[in-house]
């Protein structure tokens, strides 16, 4: 099992009842929540890419814009939208998961929980489909 605290800003793994790893996280921000509840992970994905969030590129490869939500923006003439990545994915609600991230101490990710790369691996070598996740 996976519990989330949003309030301390850490996920706490625990296998047959005892505490076996602990990590920081990034989770939603105030516009963004990370939903409280019980969940399930329902996918795994080691190269995962967001299909919302990214960054819009020139032909010559050049970032124009590095904070797109591609609902809200339109891909500029000439330009192409570049998937932000996400490695390590471990869906727990509908495209809310998981994964590797930037941590800046605080909540603001998107609604997914940030976790740096080390523990999301280890996280990710750990849990299965079914794992139960609890978000406090």
């Amino acid at each position: 099992m996976i519990k989330i605290n949003r309030r301390q800003q850490k996920a706490f793994f625990y296998k047959g009842g005892q505490l076996v790893g602990v990590s920081k996280i990034s989770s939603g921000d105030e516009d963004h929540d990370t939903p409280p509840g019980a969940y399930k992970i329902s996918e795994k994905s080691k190269d995962h890419r967001s299909s919302l969030y990214g960054v819009f590129k020139d032909a010559a490869g050049n970032t124009i814009d590095d904070d797109v939500d591609i609902r809200l923006k339109k891909i500029p003439a000439g330009a192409t939208f570049v998937r932000a990545p996400m490695p390590n994915f471990m869906r727990f609600n509908g495209g809310v998961g998981m994964h590797t991230g930037y941590l800046p101490g605080y909540a603001a990710s998107h609604g997914c929980v940030r976790m740096p790369h080390h523990m999301s691996t280890k996280f990710f070598e750990n849990v299965q489909v079914g794992t139960p996740v609890i978000v406090e």
